[in-house]
């Protein structure tokens, strides 16, 4: 028959077949819902992919039993469990005053949370049973459980047998089985003998098939007590997932097991969360409860342990299994000095010592209420030296008995910076238990490259290696100032734009007020260095004071130490010095001041005399009298203290020479002189119309005459009486003229504003007009006249200064008109034209002008008031390249304005008239 079909499906086109297949599925879904056979099954996968989905959709068929590969069927968990709300801790404003108020209070017990509860951090969604899990051989089967059967051999059936109320399978064939207090694998065994006894030749496959739901009950302090509806299979743990877990004041350590009204068993969770046994995690049965008694006694701990948290205490546990709940000591702990906090017999705290390194410390037992601090040890290396400044590896590095500088850094080039100083470096190292220090000095190039045995020094422990800069100013310092930056912002919200320079580190860094010389600043009463403290300016320096007298312990710091200054790097040092400066022994701090490449105050190092003091300062300037130096002492004795001075060969001093190389002591001053009639290199410059233009060094003493003798003269072209000649001096004299006129103008408009006849002056404008004024960059243009100095007229010529710049300009032709004229404009010079003429050629003055003081700036600067009553009369005429300027009438009223105030006189005048006729 099959045979058949075969050949008829062969026979029939597509459709037919589709319409046949479509039949028989159909006609098989009625009868007993076979699934398609394998001949049918080959033919359906000849169609289209498109058609095989479509007639799987259509009759329900199995994709997977059509294309071959049968896919095992996923199994998801209902999710019985969701995110808990926790709802915010609510305080009044009053406990809130008092928490923030109460600085006794450790902040960090305040931070520690209850061990074990994240765990049951849910909350129950549904009372579905979670019955998808294996099931092991000693489960006990009850009533409600399914079993699956399956037959195979002379006969292939499949059963599913449910378990009664009595405990009795009722199977087919084989009649009634009880099976009560049986457990899955005596089950299995049992029906597998009664098949093979009384069904010859059949082999039975026994499998667990839909498990029973039990009703247990979680009582006591659980996030959702009730009654669930749970899997037989579940465990005390499950019961705890699906209620939510424990609440605040349940305990995790006395979950107990109750059935029958008797304790069968309890869990302690914290052996599932510290040591993974779950040995006590019962299997529940119908009727069940899981009763969660209340918290017992608590123990904080905090400090150095890898898990700060509050615990819950049994009875008997000592120190040591608090600690090993909380995961053990950090590296960085010092458990020898432990301190507890509990509360005494009078309800007072008290502390408890405990030293966890021992076994009686470890056996302290430990009781509520306990609050545990394992302290940290010391920040302080044992043996380590500290290397710091100039080199190419800043940082600590181990100490071995007998080592030297040499060792540390046994590389000039591979281990010291391009910039360092091989002349000057500095040992520091601790004298005694105070941390007082003294200071070695010596050549990094001679203890390092030649090994010079008194260069070369011994370390001891605890030794701080510092090389410095040749220079201070060829390090790049963004690194420096991006850690500034990030300091001061970890300390207040500034803005970066408003910092004050963008060398935070240079702002930050204040150099010892009783040795820095301060500059001047102000000349005459005008203030010319003006630099107003602000909030922003006192933080990065109290940031930056901070940094540098940790530098030896600041690890970020001390990476970037290479880019630091001289002075910067002194810091540390001098405050150390300066702080164990004590009665009877003065402070080992010297000062240089003078003709020496870093002037300022040093460390007085250990049998230091003045030619160390001179290396230390970057040895001599330029111009520095080695005849003679002054040397500054402070001597103090029984009848008190009083200031020395004496003179020494400096050339001496330098060369060795014991007598003239005076051994130093605390206070002492250096002064290195300037060689008498010396002078830095002066340069002026002269450009335009002379022969030779350009920059030319000066003597002291050259005057102007001079300097053009030098040049050759000027060219034929040149316009004498436009000279420019501008001067330094002048330009900050009239920078300071400026302040003052924008000081007197400020002073103007408070009295104006204050005074009950003055005018009202709008405050923002007036602001503005100061704002533009103090803007006003001067120029420092000084009038000479070339033409006197030229014929040899002395008291024409002057004196030269560095920086002098002399223009010649060529013949100019011109003559400007600016001001309130109709049109500003520059015209061609035309010999014995008059001002009024020039004016009219600019269209005239405006109607805000102020003709009466119209003046003229001269070619050569200066500035003339010509008199328009006597101007043609007198002859004066302009020059070529003048200036005519007419000003602005400040005092101008319109018509309006005007016939307003005069019939407000009219008026008055009138009233006053009448009221004297009525007398």
């Amino acid at each position: 028959m099959l045979q058949q079909v075969k050949k008829y499906i062969k026979a029939v086109p597509r459709a037919v077949i589709l319409v046949g297949m479509s039949a028989t599925i159909l006609m098989g879904a009625q009868a007993q819902a076979v699934t398609p056979s394998p001949q049918m099954i080959e033919q359906f996968k000849q169609l289209p992919k498109a058609e095989q989905q479509r007639l799987a959709r259509q009759y329900g068929i199995d994709p997977s039993i059509i294309s071959g590969s049968q896919t095992q069927q996923q199994i998801v968990n209902p999710q019985v469990v969701t995110a808990r709300d926790v709802a915010p801790v609510t305080t009044t404003a009053e406990q809130k005053e008092k928490a923030d108020l109460d600085f006794s209070v450790d902040s960090s017990s305040l931070k520690l949370r209850r061990f074990g509860y994240e765990m049951f951090a849910g909350e129950p969604s549904t009372f579905a049973p979670v019955s998808d899990v294996p099931v092991p051989g000693e489960y006990l089967v009850g009533p409600g459980d399914n079993i699956k059967v399956q037959l195979y051999g002379k006969e292939n059936k499949e059963y599913d047998l449910v378990i009664n109320r009595e405990g009795v399978i009722q199977f087919p064939d084989l009649g009634p089985i009880p099976v009560m207090g049986l457990s899955f694998s005596e089950l299995r065994d049992t029906l597998s003998q009664r098949i093979q006894q009384q069904m010859i030749g059949i082999e039975s496959n026994i499998t667990m098939g839909e498990l029973r739901s039990i009703r247990i009950f979680v009582a006591g302090d659980a996030y959702k007590p009730g009654s669930y509806t749970v899997s037989s299979l579940s465990t005390i743990t499950q019961a705890l997932f699906v209620a939510g877990g424990v609440n605040e004041i349940g305990s995790l350590r006395n979950v107990q097991l109750k059935r029958n009204g008797k304790l069968v068993g309890t869990l302690d969770l914290y052996d599932l969360l510290l040591k993974g046994d779950a040995s006590g995690d019962l299997r529940l049965h119908s009727g069940d409860v899981v009763f969660i008694p209340s918290i017992g006694g608590l123990v904080s701990v905090s400090g150095e342990v890898r898990r700060p948290a509050i615990y819950e205490l049994k009875k008997n546990e000592t120190m040591a299994d608090v600690i090993a709940m909380a995961a053990g000591l950090n590296p960085g702990a010092y458990p020898k000095s432990s301190s507890v906090e509990r509360y005494n017999s009078k309800s007072l705290k008290t502390i408890v010592n405990v030293d966890l390194t021992t076994e009686q410390g470890r056996m302290t037992p430990a009781k509520a209420g306990d609050v545990i601090r394992v302290k940290s040890a010391s920040e302080q290396y044992e043996s380590a030296v500290t290397v710091v400044g100039a080199v190419v590896r800043p940082g600590k590095y181990q100490w071995v008995g007998g080592q030297k500088i040499s060792d540390i850094l046994p590389s000039l080039w591979g281990d010291l910076a391009i910039s360092a100083d091989l002349d000057y470096g500095l040992l520091v190292r601790e004298v005694n238990q105070y941390g007082d220090i003294e200071v070695y000095q010596f050549a990094p190039g001679k203890a390092i490259g030649t090994k010079d045995s008194k260069q070369d020094l011994a370390l001891n422990p605890r030794d701080k290696i510092i090389i410095f800069n040749y220079s201070d100013d060829e390090q790049n310092r963004y690194e420096l100032n991006k850690l500034v930056k990030q300091r001061v912002a970890k300390v207040t919200s500034l803005n970066s734009d408003n910092l004050s320079g963008s060398d935070l580190f240079n702002t930050g860094f204040a150099q010892l007020e009783d040795v820095k010389l301060s500059k001047r600043a102000q000349i005459a009463g005008i203030v010319i260095n003006d630099s107003p403290k602000n909030e922003q300016v006192t933080v990065v320096k109290g940031v930056v004071s901070k940094m540098l007298a940790n530098l030896f312990e600041d690890n970020e710091l001390l990476k970037l130490s290479d880019q630091m200054r001289r002075q910067e790097l002194l810091y540390p040092v001098m405050v150390k010095l300066n702080s164990q400066g004590r009665a009877g022994k003065g402070t080992q701090i010297v000062a240089i001041d003078g003709q020496v490449k870093s002037p300022g105050a040093y460390p007085l190092s250990v049998g230091a005399r003045v030619s160390d003091l001179v290396t230390a300062a970057g040895g001599l300037k330029e111009g520095a009298y080695t005849v003679r130096a002054e040397l500054t002492s402070t001597v103090t004795d029984n009848e008190g203290s009083r200031v020395d001075h004496r003179n020494l060969d400096l050339e001496l001093a330098l060369q060795g020479d014991q007598t003239a190389n005076a051994r130093l002591v605390g206070r002492d001053i250096l002064t290195v002189m300037t060689t008498p009639d010396w002078q830095e290199s002066k340069v002026v410059e002269i450009r335009g119309e002379v022969k030779f233009p350009g920059r030319y060094s000066i003597r002291r003493g050259e005057t102007l005459s001079d300097l053009i003798t030098r040049v050759g003269g000027f060219t034929d072209y040149a316009s004498l009486p436009s000279a420019v000649f501008v001067r330094e001096s002048v330009r900050q004299q009239e920078q300071i003229e400026i302040k003052k006129l924008a000081d007197q103008l400020r002073r103007d408009i408070a009295t104006r504003g204050v005074s009950k006849d003055g005018a009202v002056v709008n405050y923002s404008d007036a602001q503005l007009m100061l704002a533009d004024l103090e803007n006003i960059k001067a120029v420092g243009r000084l009038v000479v006249d070339l033409p006197a100095i030229t014929l040899g007229i002395k008291q024409a010529d002057l004196q030269l200064e560095d920086a002098d710049i002399l223009y010649v300009p060529s013949t100019k032709q011109t003559i400007a008109v600016m001001g309130e004229v109709q049109h500003p404009a520059t015209h061609r010079y035309k010999e014995g034209l008059t001002i009024d003429q020039y004016l009219a050629m600019s269209g005239g003055s405006r109607k805000l002008a102020d003709e009466d003081r119209t003046y003229v700036i001269q070619a050569n600067g200066s500035v003339s008031m010509p008199s328009r009553s006597n101007w043609f009369s007198s002859g004066e005429q302009l020059q070529p390249g003048d200036t005519v300027i007419v000003p602005l009438d400040t005092e101008y009223k319109d018509n309006l304005t005007l016939w307003t105030q005069v019939t407000g006189i009219i008026y008055n005048t009138a009233v006053a008239v009448s009221a004297i006729a009525g007398l």
